[in-house]
C-alpha cells in the first residue's frame, strides 16, 4: 500500500500528515482553552509543546513515504529545471551522446540480427554442416547419399542426419492473382526432426526408412507461415488442399510455425517437398550421382571437434569404395562447421566487429566530450555547489545530484540515439542488405532493450563520475568569498586537455581506418573489368517458364523482346544473357567427363567452366574486347552451324597449346543437342565474373537464337532467369518506365521484373569494403566533429577564464598576434599530442583491417598523413574564432570589470 501511495503521489500523502498534525495542534489548543487560556495563549503554548512542525512533517514523510526515491525524484526534477535553464548547453549535450548512442545502437542492432540472435530450431548451436574435401578443395555441395548413410550409420557423435537441395532458384505458385514467385527447397524427410522443430499445423513429411520419403508423400508439401498467411489468409482447413507449383500439383499436410525458415534468411517464402531418392543416389559416379546440402545435429555430448575427427577417420573407408581414381582423390576428407557460420561469412563476421568497435570508440570519444563539457559545468556552478555544501550537503549528496542530472541526459540521448539509429539504419538498408543478406530493423527487443539502458547508465557513470568527484571535493571558501570569480583549477584544466587529447587521438585512429578503406574502395573500382559499365541499364527478369512449356521460349519470347527494345528511342544496343558480370546469379558450371583411357580427356576432368548464354548484341553493350576471332552476330541463328565463345582463361586450360590464340578458332568444343558438335569462333578477353578481387575463371558462351529445346541446356539457360542489358544514354529513371511498359506487351509475366544500372551492381559487388568504408565515413565524421567541439569549447572556456590576464597583457602593449598565437599555441599543442597517441594507437588498430584491405598497407604512409592533415587543419580552423575573439577583447571594458 505504501509503494501504491508513493506511485500515485507524494502530495496526497503530505496533506494526509499536514492535517493530521493540525488536528493535534487543534485538540491541543482547545484542552489550553477549556483550561482557561485565551486562544492565542493556547495556540502558542499548543504549538511550543508539539514542537517543529516542519521537523515533524519531514520524520512523517520518512516514515510514511520512501525517503531515497523522494530524494532521486527531487534530483531528477531540479536537473530537468538546470536544463531548461540551459537549453543550448542541455541540447548540446544530448547530441553529442546521442550521436555516440545511435552508432553502437544501430552496429548492435546490426550484430544481434546476424550473430547474436538464436536460429529458429531447437538446440541450434548443436547443429553442423558437413561437407567432403579433397585435391581440389571443399565441394560447393556436400556429399552423395551413399556417403552421408554410411557418416551415420558408424558416427557416434551425430545424432542424425539431413540433406536438402534447391529445385530451381525460384519458383512459382499459381494464386488467384497470377504467379507468386517463392522458394522450394527439396529437402529430406528427417530434415524437420533434425531440425527439432514440429509443424504448427498438420504434420511433416513421413519416411520409410529414416530419411526417404514414403511413396504416399511423394507429391505432398509443407508451407511456411509466411505463404499461408499470405497466399492462402491462414485457411484453417488449408490441410488436404491441391496447390500446383510450377505446374505441377501437391497436397499440402502442414504449416510450420511462424517465424521458421530453412535454409535461413532467404528472401522468398518457402514451400518444402520432399527429395525422392532413385537409382542414381545407389551409386558413386561422377556427373550422375546427385550431391546434396547436409546439416546434421551432434550428440549432447558432442563437440563439433569430436565429429569432425571421427568423420574424418570414417571418410577414409568412404574414399576406398570409390572406383574413380580421381573422384577418389576429391573426397579423401571432410569439412565441419557449425550451420550458423554457414549463414554469415567469415569476412562478413569481422567487417561486423570491426564496426562494433568503431561504433565504441565514437561512443567513447561522445561521453569524453560530454565529461569535458561537464567539467566546465561544473566549474561555472562552483558557488552554487558551495552554498549546498555550506547548508550541510555532504560530498555524496553533491555528487549524487550531478550524477542524477548525468543520467537525466542520458535518458533523453538514448531516447533520441534509438531514433537516428532507425533513420542510419534506413539510410543503410540496401548496402547491408546487400553485404549480409539480412534484413536489418531496429525493433526494441530483449536484447536491444538491455543495450540501450546499458549505455545510457554507462553513459551517466562514464561521464559524470569525475565531473562529480571534482565538484563534491572542490573547496568551500574560495567560492563564497566576495569578488572571486569562479573557475577551474590547474589540475582541472589539465584534465580537460588530456580528455581533448584523447578525443583527437581516437578521432585519428578512425580516420585513418576510414582512409584507408577508401582507398581500398579506390583501388578496386580502378581494376580493370574487361567490360564498360556506364549507362547500361540491368532488367533481371524472372519467367514462369512452366508456361513455356512445350514451347521455344527463344524464339517466342526472349528474341522478339530483345529485338523491340532494341528499336526503342534511344537504345545503343540491348542484348540478353544468362549471367550479368559482377551480379549475384545462379551458377551454371560446365564439367567435362573423363575416360582413364584418354589421358587428354583425364587432364580435363578437374576444368571446371562457367557457361553462359547471351544474345549477339552483348558486346556492343559492354564493349568487351576480342583476342581472336569474332563474337555472335545477326547471322547465328538456330538454321546455322552452331558456334561458341570461349576466353583466354578457358583457352589457357583447356588447350595444351593456348598461346598462339588463333589456333583455339575454329576447334570443336560442345554439342548443342544435335549429332553436329559446335566451332570456337572467337576468344574474348577476360573479365571480372563474380568478385572484382578475383582473377577471371574459364567460361564458355553460347549463342541464345541457336538454343531450342532439343539442346541439352535449354531448361538451364532459358528455363531458370535471364537478364536483358540496354545501353542507353538516357537517363535512367525516365527510361525504365518505357522499357518496363515495353516489356509488359511482350509479356505479362516480364511486369515483375526489377531494374538497376550496371554501375550499381559492380558497386554492390564491393561487399564488404564498400559497407565498411561509408559506415566509418560517418563514424569518423562525427568524431572529428565531436573532437574539434571539444576542442574549441577548450579554447572558448581556456579565454573565459583568462580574460583579466589578456586584457593586462594588451593594456601593457601586447599585439593582437600575440594574443591570436596565445591561443592557437593552446590548440597546436593539443593537436600534437593527440596525432602521436592517434598515430601510435593507427598502427596497431589498422593491422585487424589487413583482411579487408586491397592495394594499401596498413601502415599506409599517405592515408596517415592526410588523415593527420584533415584533422590538424580543422582543429586550428576551430581554434581560430576563440582566439579571434580573445584578440578582440577591449583592454579598457576587461579592467573596468575590476
Amino acid at each position: 500500500m505504501r509503494w501504491l501511495r508513493w506511485l500515485v503521489g507524494t502530495r496526497q500523502i503530505d496533506r494526509d500528515i499536514a492535517e493530521e498534525i493540525q488536528q493535534h495542534v487543534e485538540e491541543k489548543i482547545a484542552e489550553l482553552v477549556s483550561r482557561g487560556m485565551s486562544t492565542e495563549e493556547a495556540s502558542y503554548e499548543a504549538e511550543r509543546v508539539f514542537g517543529n512542525v516542519a521537523l515533524i512533517e519531514e520524520r512523517s514523510r520518512e516514515v510514511w513515504g520512501w525517503p531515497l526515491l523522494d530524494s532521486l525524484w527531487s534530483d531528477g526534477v531540479y536537473s530537468v529545471r538546470q536544463l531548461r535553464r540551459s537549453p543550448g548547453f542541455a541540447l548540446t549535450v544530448v547530441a553529442t551522446l546521442a550521436a555516440g548512442i545511435a552508432a553502437s545502437i544501430a552496429m548492435f542492432a546490426v550484430i544481434d540480427r546476424v550473430l547474436l540472435r538464436p536460429l529458429p530450431y531447437n538446440n541450434s548451436s548443436q547443429l553442423i554442416e558437413i561437407k567432403e574435401s579433397g585435391n581440389k578443395g571443399v565441394s560447393a555441395f556436400g556429399a552423395p547419399y551413399m556417403d552421408l548413410r554410411e557418416w551415420y550409420e558408424r558416427s557416434h557423435t551425430l545424432k542424425n542426419i539431413a540433406f536438402h537441395t534447391y529445385d530451381k532458384p525460384t519458383s512459382f505458385l499459381e494464386g488467384v492473382t497470377g504467379p507468386v514467385q517463392i522458394n522450394t527447397p527439396k529437402v529430406s524427410a528427417n530434415l524437420f526432426a533434425t531440425l527439432g522443430v514440429p509443424p504448427a499445423l498438420g504434420r511433416v513429411f513421413t519416411s520409410e526408412s529414416s530419411d526417404n520419403v514414403s511413396p504416399a508423400d511423394a507429391r505432398t508439401a509443407v508451407l511456411s507461415d509466411a505463404v499461408w498467411r499470405d497466399g492462402f489468409g491462414a485457411d484453417g482447413n488449408i490441410l488436404g488442399r491441391a496447390i500446383r507449383i510450377n505446374g505441377n500439383s501437391y497436397t499440402v499436410i502442414g504449416v510450420m510455425p511462424r517465424g521458421f525458415q530453412f535454409p535461413f534468411n532467404t528472401e522468398k517464402p518457402q514451400i518444402w517437398i520432399p527429395i525422392q531418392l532413385g537409382d542414381s543416389d545407389k551409386r558413386r559416379a561422377k556427373n550422375e550421382t546427385p550431391e546434396y546440402r547436409i546439416i546434421a545435429r551432434l550428440s549432447n555430448e558432442a563437440s563439433i571437434q569430436a565429429a569432425n575427427a571421427e568423420l574424418k577417420t570414417i571418410q577414409v573407408d568412404v574414399a576406398k569404395q570409390y572406383t574413380d581414381a580421381h573422384a577418389r582423390e576429391n573426397v579423401t576428407s571432410v569439412e565441419l562447421r557449425a550451420y550458423s557460420d554457414s549463414i554469415v561469412e567469415g569476412g562478413v563476421k569481422k567487417a561486423l566487429l570491426l564496426l562494433l568497435a568503431a561504433a565504441g570508440v565514437l561512443w567513447l570519444i561522445a561521453c569524453i566530450n560530454v565529461t569535458s563539457l561537464l567539467l566546465a559545468r561544473a566549474a561555472a556552478r562552483q558557488r552554487e555547489i558551495a552554498v549546498r555544501a555550506a547548508l550541510g550537503a555532504s560530498h555524496w549528496r553533491i555528487a549524487r545530484q550531478l550524477v542524477v542530472e548525468a543520467l537525466v541526459i542520458s535518458c533523453a540521448a538514448g531516447a533520441l540515439g534509438v531514433g537516428l539509429a532507425y533513420i542510419s539504419l534506413r539510410l543503410f538498408h540496401n548496402e547491408l542488405t546487400s553485404s549480409l543478406n539480412f534484413a536489418v530493423t531496429v525493433t526494441l527487443n530483449i536484447r536491444l532493450t538491455c543495450c540501450l539502458l546499458g549505455l545510457s547508465l554507462l553513459s551517466a557513470v562514464a561521464s559524470s563520475a569525475w565531473p562529480a568527484i571534482v565538484a563534491a571535493r572542490a573547496a568551500i571558501d574560495p567560492a563564497l568569498r566576495q569578488g572571486s570569480v569562479p573557475g577551474s583549477s590547474k589540475s582541472q584544466h589539465r584534465v580537460r586537455r588530456f580528455l581533448v587529447v584523447t578525443q583527437v587521438a581516437m578521432s585519428l585512429t578512425l580516420l585513418v581506418a576510414c582512409g584507408l578503406l577508401l582507398r581500398t574502395i579506390f583501388a578496386m573500382k580502378h581494376i580493370p573489368l574487361g567490360f564498360q559499365t556506364d549507362h547500361v541499364i540491368v532488367a533481371d527478369m524472372v519467367i514462369p517458364s512452366y508456361k513455356f512449356a512445350g514451347r521455344n521460349m527463344t524464339a517466342e519470347l526472349y528474341q522478339p523482346l530483345a529485338e523491340r527494345v532494341d528499336k526503342m528511342p534511344g537504345v545503343e544496343a540491348a542484348a540478353l544473357t544468362t549471367a550479368v558480370p559482377l551480379g549475384r546469379r545462379f551458377p551454371i558450371l560446365f564439367e567435362f567427363a573423363a575416360d582413364e583411357r584418354d589421358p587428354e580427356s583425364v587432364r580435363l576432368e578437374d576444368l571446371v567452366a562457367q557457361f553462359r548464354a547471351v544474345g549477339p548484341g552483348l558486346q556492343k553493350v559492354l564493349g568487351f574486347r576480342m583476342l581472336a576471332g569474332r563474337f555472335f552476330d545477326e547471322g547465328d541463328t538456330a538454321g546455322s552451324a552452331p558456334v561458341v565463345v570461349v576466353n583466354r582463361a578457358f583457352a589457357r586450360d583447356y588447350f595444351a597449346d593456348h598461346r598462339d590464340l588463333s589456333k583455339v578458332v575454329g576447334e570443336e568444343l560442345v554439342s548443342y543437342g544435335d549429332e553436329k558438335m559446335a566451332h570456337i569462333i572467337g576468344v574474348l578477353d577476360d573479365e571480372r565474373q563474380a568478385s572484382v578481387l578475383e582473377q577471371s575463371k574459364p567460361e564458355i558462351q553460347v549463342c541464345i537464337p541457336q538454343i531450342t529445346p532439343k539442346a541439352g541446356f535449354y531448361q538451364v539457360t532459358e528455363g531458370l532467369a535471364m537478364n536483358l542489358l540496354v545501353r542507353t544514354p538516357r537517363d535512367p529513371g525516365s527510361f525504365i518506365p518505357e522499357l518496363r511498359e515495353t516489356m509488359r506487351s511482350a509479356s505479362a509475366e516480364l511486369a515483375g521484373s526489377t531494374f538497376t544500372t550496371l554501375d550499381q551492381v559492380v558497386d554492390n559487388s564491393l561487399g564488404d569494403q564498400r559497407t565498411a568504408a561509408r559506415l566509418l565515413q560517418v563514424f569518423s565524421g562525427a568524431a572529428l566533429l565531436l573532437s574539434l567541439t571539444g576542442l574549441y569549447g577548450l579554447l572558448v572556456y581556456f579565454v573565459a577564464q583568462r580574460t583579466r590576464e589578456l586584457g593586462v597583457r594588451l593594456a601593457l602593449g601586447a599585439q593582437r598576434g600575440q594574443i591570436v598565437w596565445l591561443v592557437v599555441r593552446q590548440a597546436g599543442e593539443i593537436l600534437f599530442a593527440g596525432s602521436v597517441i592517434g598515430l601510435a594507437l593507427s598502427y596497431f588498430a589498422t593491422r585487424m583491417l589487413a583482411s579487408l584491405l586491397y592495394g594499401v598497407k596498413p601502415y599506409d604512409g599517405i592515408t596517415l598523413t592526410v588523415a593527420c592533415g584533415l584533422l590538424v587543419g580543422a582543429g586550428l580552423a576551430a581554434a581560430y574564432l576563440p582566439a579571434r575573439r580573445a584578440a578582440g577583447l577591449s583592454p579598457i571594458e576587461v579592467l573596468r570589470a575590476e
